[in-house]
């Protein structure tokens, strides 16, 4: 795919917009919308042409990229798209779904004539403004080549199997970020009730071990007590679901990961649009009279 190449993005929230500007910045046409009409507009300024409707959107685009909340929404924006979408269109879906939501995906478009990947990203909207996204595709080493250069103006691709594998990719990681968000709250809590200082045993463990962008990033917000949201705890919980979903279809049971899924659905029912570092609040709201640091928390 060339500069030249007419990208429809369906979806401009809070990763949808600085992945806009990214591929803006790298030189394509990028036609946008949005259900709430006002946060396409924004991007207009940075050169994007925003439209009303989703047909209006897709009709004259090679590529598409939905970027939305969730597989339910996919699958209503795409049986919009479906008759507007030009002969052999590449539609990449970048939101998280279940794998087997991809797969349908995947077998819709391809009867009507049109290619699909699934590519759902990590690294937040940090990631997405810095360009440092990765990015976990589903689909054929042909399909992948044909926009490997797209994906490349958003972050970091990595071709991880056919259509539908892009999904299981991300479930790996949110797997991984759900459990160790939570023990990083249970590490840092513990430190300060038995008498040290967190913040210093957060500086002794990097480096070790222990060491990850969660006790880097996330164990800092916790100790500032900054919940205000980079992932929601919300799609936190939707993902540790479609985790067990994809289990039980795969016959393996994943008892941490029903652990962890229970916690956050605790979080969720006072703190479901705070920051996924909210694994704090839940776990201290089980050990009264114990709260790590003195600062407010922050979470707007």
């Amino acid at each position: 795919m060339t500069f030249s190449t007419k990208i429809a993005f369906l979806g401009i929230g809070l990763m949808g917009d600085p992945m806009v500007r990214c591929l803006l910045c790298a030189g394509y046409n990028v036609t946008v919308w949005n259900r709430t009409h006002s946060k396409a507009q924004v991007l207009c300024a940075a050169g994007a042409q925003a439209v009303i409707s989703i047909a209006e959107a897709v009709s004259d685009a090679d590529v598409v990229i939905s970027m939305l909340e969730a597989g339910p929404i996919v699958a209503q924006v795409l049986q919009e798209a479906l008759p507007a979408l030009p002969a052999g269109t590449m539609w990449i879906d970048m939101s998280s779904t279940k794998q087997s939501e991809a797969q349908q995906f995947h077998a819709s478009l391809h009867a009507a004539g049109h290619a699909f990947m699934d590519a759902p990203v990590s690294g937040g909207v940090g990631g997405a403004q810095a360009t440092t996204l990765a990015i976990m595709a589903g689909a054929s080493s042909v399909d992948y080549a044909r926009v490997e250069t797209i994906l490349s103006a958003m972050g970091r691709p990595t071709l991880v199997g056919p259509a539908g594998s892009g999904q299981v990719a991300k479930l790996c990681n949110q797997l991984i970020v759900g459990a160790t968000l939570t023990i990083v709250a249970e590490a840092l809590l513990l430190a300060q009730a038995a008498g040290a200082d967190a913040a210093a045993v957060r500086a002794a463990i990097r480096g070790g071990f222990a060491e990850s962008k969660i006790l880097d990033v996330h164990g800092q917000r916790m100790l500032e007590r900054n919940f205000v949201a980079g992932g929601q705890v919300k799609s936190q919980v939707k993902d540790m679901h479609n985790i067990l979903a994809a289990a039980a279809a795969a016959r393996i049971t994943l008892p941490v990961t029903q652990l962890v899924t229970q916690r956050y659905e605790t979080i969720a029912e006072r703190y479901s649009t705070a920051d996924h570092a909210a694994a704090l609040l839940a776990l201290e709201a089980l050990n009264p009279g114990q709260r790590l640091g003195d600062g407010p928390d922050k979470l707007s």
